[in-house]
């Protein structure tokens, strides 16, 4: 009997190492997350931009929170709650903007959460159909940008856009 278990686990070993590999709901890797947060900055950075950048987790915790020299105060603020609502939502958040714009009622999505920022610049972080976190950016001069930066973080990490 434990014979047979020691093969067994002998046999599978390869494959648990395979399937950690891959992230799946609600799983999101530091390392990943760590990898995405410092592509997206970066990418801010190269254009002259002082961002943050945050990366939350589907369960709404903060896993990363990068600031670049001469971001302002407000800047981390901002791209964690833009993380914190695609994660929460599975959207991006300037579709978000787009959607409660227009139609009055759906303005009562603003007050579902206190830690929600409906402007552009946030995305989930999705492998496959699995959603697994949110990348938001905070800082630049429009959300558009905020956004670029941000499929910058999704695009290093092989993530959805």
């Amino acid at each position: 009997m434990i014979r047979n278990l020691v093969l067994a686990a002998t046999l599978l070993a390869p494959l648990a190492a395979t399937a950690q590999e891959l992230p799946t709901a609600p799983y999101l890797p530091l390392d990943i997350a760590t990898k995405a947060a410092d592509a997206a900055l970066k990418a801010c950075v190269a254009e002259g931009h002082n961002v943050s950048v945050a990366i939350v987790a589907r369960d709404g915790s903060t896993k990363v929170l990068l600031k670049a020299d001469n971001s302002g105060p407000h800047t981390g603020t901002s791209a964690t709650g833009k993380a914190f609502t695609s994660a929460a939502l599975g959207r991006d958040t300037a579709g978000l903007a787009e959607f409660i714009a227009s139609k009055p009622a759906n303005e009562g999505l603003r007050d579902m959460d206190p830690r929600m920022v409906i402007q552009a610049g946030g995305l989930p972080i999705k492998f496959g159909k699995a959603l697994v976190g949110g990348i938001g950016v905070g800082g630049a001069p429009s959300g558009d940008i905020d956004a670029g930066c941000a499929v910058a973080g999704l695009k290093a990490v092989g993530a959805a856009e």
